[in-house]
């Protein structure tokens, strides 16, 4: 008797992977064998980019938090310091978003920490 190789459970990986891979160009979609290769590159691609996009938008966040400060006539690591000795609970995000859409408000965030650094007794918490 011959050798069964399409067993429900080979033909339910198979299509798993097979589903995975719809929309690839070629053989990649149809073929089992260079459609699982490539699903699994495109897995290791994903989890790695998962971490890569969270230190891409920080790294953003930080380029336009110095622009603003820039403007301000401040430098993003002494404006860091200041808000932090000012105890404000900004984090990144948030204030890369009032430095582009309300100027007004992060100029004063600037002058906050502006004040901060230069009277640090100020603002200690008692």
């Amino acid at each position: 008797m011959a050798r069964v190789k399409n067993t429900p459970v080979t033909r339910r990986r198979r299509k798993k992977i097979l589903k995975l891979a719809k929309g690839y160009f070629g053989s990649k979609s149809t073929l089992y064998r260079t459609a699982n290769e490539q699903v699994m590159r495109a897995l290791q691609y994903a989890y790695r980019d998962r971490k890569q996009n969270k230190r891409n938008f920080r790294r953003l966040w930080i380029s336009r938090i110095n622009a603003g400060a820039v403007q301000n006539g401040f430098k993003y690591s002494k404006l860091i310091h200041g808000l932090s000795l000012a105890n404000v609970q900004l984090n990144r995000k948030v204030l890369a978003d009032l430095a582009i859409s309300e100027p007004t408000v992060f100029a004063s965030y600037v002058d906050l920490a502006k004040d901060a650094i230069a009277n640090p007794t100020k603002y200690q918490v008692k």
